[in-house]
């Protein structure tokens, strides 16, 4: 066969230049094509379409289309030739009449999507170019030493009064030295952004004039969201989007600090059926959308549609985009929300062996990156935690109940004069959850352990509210869950009342002592470490404005929930300082000692107790280490108890008791904090003030 000056074979010539279905979207440079010059390659996944064009537009204003012409495996694909940088375009079925003005579909492969004057989306072409990261590295930060900070790009930053005003709420206000110093104070090793990928406000949110804040429905899984940029770098166009946010991973890895997308692979933006087609829909429903035998949608998101996970392509297209965000932004995980869609095999059930989950694990890419689930989706059998497969980490939604119960809720049932719950549950989460995560063949630090998260009351409200208020979401309060395990201290809502606000910051510094101090990995919510309120809006999924920002402003109960958010992240790291980077590990356990008020260890009938409602728990190491002491009195009262001693603590630590000192090092009871730096004797007595948490160090 002989070939054209263009190393065309000459059976292709008359039809254009060639072209491959892959990679998917446009691109200027595949892989055994001929650079052709003002040509770009051009694929879309499109079995249900028998013939597809591009339109696209061109130097002065017009539109341009061209046909697809190759078929391969159900994708469209063609060298088209004057699609250039900076060109919107989007794909239409050949010979079908395409709207004069109206949606086309957008380019599910897109690196940048904007909106016309019209309200019409389109993709953009924005060719693959590199950056400078220098020197910086991914910082690689362990399991064992993870400290979790859940945040929005926008609300973080959109209020803080020493960023300059053209940064706030944006990837460069995150990574401001004023932010990369605060989130260094504090202590924390990964940021976890909700959703930065392009989204869009559903139709119901456009009649309320609400927006969706959070992000969660998204129209490009490899287009960046534009408007969390600068007005400058929107200015500059798609490109400098993209390095806006590749320098905010640079600086934030420079810093130490990871970075965590929250990403939304489980339904897209095009909502249910009735709503118009914008990308996928229309180009192959059938293969990207689970449908009922009857044809309608089978929804287990709540959202109107469920991306179908047993269909290669959407296999394909999810592990594209997350290999497109480690290459290309150099991110550090992700946390994906209701995965358990992810994992629905053909019969719609959940199995931790889905062919999803082995391709994350069989990525060279995605090796050593953190994946980390939202165990749960509104199907059926939705509840999924602790059942993901090695390589995984769960939101672990057990531990927020019991931890809520036990420091919240339970007050309020106790000052009405009712029964709590005993220690027992309260003990099985602080040890990791193992009856949870060992059946998975994981150990604790699979437990992505949070008492608040976006979704929900913040800590403050946990003690201010017990009630809901979601008024301002236009659906009558009927929205959010009434679930809350909240206590309000006896008045609903702030309140001037110096007692009050006391005893709930104390409650709130129990729970954060209880996170930060449990084996596994805690997560923070941006805002709780500086008492963040929503006013009881446990759902403001649609509150971009003050109520969802952070409040910089910190009056003293602020700073001094700051402060024990700080002191507590410190002790963690000391505690963890001389572990094994392992630890701990599925089987490890026995460095744990529980021990009653009377210094013994707890019996089986106290653990059962309602009554019982302080424990001191002793923590040691896999190498009979002795690292610690935390005592959890959840009693109204104080208690005068006698630190562990006799045989199992001398067992536990090799060596006479004699020796032992305790050193007290924290108290969330601030009176008790006047005492750091006592030093006790194993067996002697302490006072533990009522509803409290106190820290001893070896």
């Amino acid at each position: 066969m002989t070939s054209s000056p263009l190393n065309i074979p000459a059976s292709l010539e008359g039809r254009g230049h060639p072209s491959r279905q892959f990679p998917r979207g446009v691109h200027d440079d595949v892989a055994g094509i001929a650079d052709v010059a003002d040509t770009v390659n051009v694929s879309v996944f499109a079995p249900e379409l028998e013939d597809v064009d591009v339109w696209f537009t061109v130097p002065g204003g017009g539109l341009a289309s061209a046909t697809l012409t190759e078929l391969t495996d159900g994708a469209h694909h063609g060298a088209v030739e004057g699609l250039r940088p900076g060109a919107r375009y989007a794909f239409w079925e050949h010979g079908a009449d395409r709207p004069e003005s109206g949606q086309l579909l957008v380019d599910p492969y897109a690196r940048a999507i904007e909106q016309d004057d019209d309200g019409n989306y389109w993709g953009v072409y924005v060719p693959d170019a590199g950056f400078d990261w220098g020197t910086v590295r991914r910082p690689h930060v362990p399991w064992r030493d993870t400290v979790i900070y859940e945040a929005h790009i926008k609300g973080l930053t959109m209020l803080h009064p020493d960023l300059p005003e053209e940064v706030r709420g944006t990837y460069a206000g995150l990574a401001h030295p004023v932010m990369l110093d605060y989130l260094r104070a504090l202590g924390v090793t990964a940021v976890e952004l909700l959703p930065i990928h392009f989204h869009i406000d559903e139709p119901h949110l456009r009649e309320l004039g609400l927006p969706n804040y959070w992000g969660y429905n998204t129209l490009g899984y490899f287009a960046p969201h534009h408007e969390y940029a600068t007005a400058a770098a929107r200015a500059a166009g798609p490109a400098a989007v993209r390095d806006e946010i590749k320098g905010m991973v640079k600086h934030l890895h420079d810093a130490g600090i990871e970075v965590i997308l929250d990403v939304v692979y489980n339904h897209t933006a095009e909502g249910g059926s009735g709503e118009p087609a914008l990308s996928w829909r229309g180009l192959a429903d059938h293969h990207y959308y689970r449908h009922t035998e009857d044809g309608h949608y089978l929804d287990t998101t709540g959202c109107g549609n469920t991306l179908d996970f047993t269909e290669p392509a959407v296999i394909r297209m999810t592990m594209d985009s997350l290999r497109y965000w480690v290459e290309e932004f150099h991110v550090d995980g992700f946390r994906f929300d209701l995965a358990a869609t992810l994992g629905r095999d053909g019969n719609n059930n959940f199995t931790p062996d889905h062919p999803f989950f082995a391709a994350i694990a069989a990525s060279e890419t995605l090796t050593g990156v953190k994946m980390i689930a939202e165990p749960w989706d509104v199907g059926m059998g939705g509840w999924q935690t602790g059942r993901f497969p090695r390589g995984f980490a769960d939101w672990n939604d057990k531990f927020r109940d019991t931890v809520r119960t036990f420091w919240a809720a339970d007050q309020g049932r106790l000052a009405a004069g009712e029964q709590g719950s005993s220690v027992a549950s309260l003990a099985t989460v602080l040890a990791g959850s193992r009856d949870l995560f060992a059946p998975s063949g994981r150990g604790a630090l699979a437990s992505v352990n949070f008492v608040t998260a976006h979704d929900g009351f913040t800590l403050r409200d946990v003690v201010s509210y017990d009630r809901k208020h979601n008024e301002d979401n236009g659906e009558e309060n009927r929205d959010g869950t009434s679930d809350n395990n909240s206590y309000n201290h006896g008045v609903e809502g702030q309140t001037g009342d110096a007692d009050i606000t006391r005893e709930r910051l104390k409650s709130a510094s129990n729970m954060m002592a209880t996170l930060l101090l449990s084996l596994g990995v805690p997560m923070i919510t941006a805002g709780d470490e500086i008492g963040k309120t929503q006013a009881g809006n446990n759902n403001a999924y649609c509150q971009d404005n003050p109520m969802s920002w952070l409040h910089w402003d910190l009056g003293p109960e602020q700073e001094a929930m700051l402060g024990v958010t700080r002191a507590l992240v410190r002790i963690r790291r000391e505690f963890l300082a001389n572990q094994p980077y392992t630890y701990p590990a599925q089987d490890d356990t026995g460095f744990l000692l529980w021990f009653n008020t009377s210094g013994e260890p707890l019996q089986e009938e106290e653990w059962l107790d309602p009554e019982t409602r302080l424990m001191q728990l002793l923590i040691g190491s896999p190498e009979g280490r002795f690292d610690g002491l935390v005592v959890f009195n959840g009693t109204p009262d104080p208690v005068e108890l006698t630190l562990p001693h006799g045989e199992e603590l001398r067992a536990f630590i090799g060596r006479d008791e004699d020796d032992l000192r305790f050193d007290l090092r924290f108290s969330t009871e601030p009176a008790d904090r006047a005492r750091r730096g006592t030093v006790l004797r194993a067996g002697e007595s302490y006072r533990v003030a009522g509803n409290s948490v106190a820290v001893f160090r070896s």
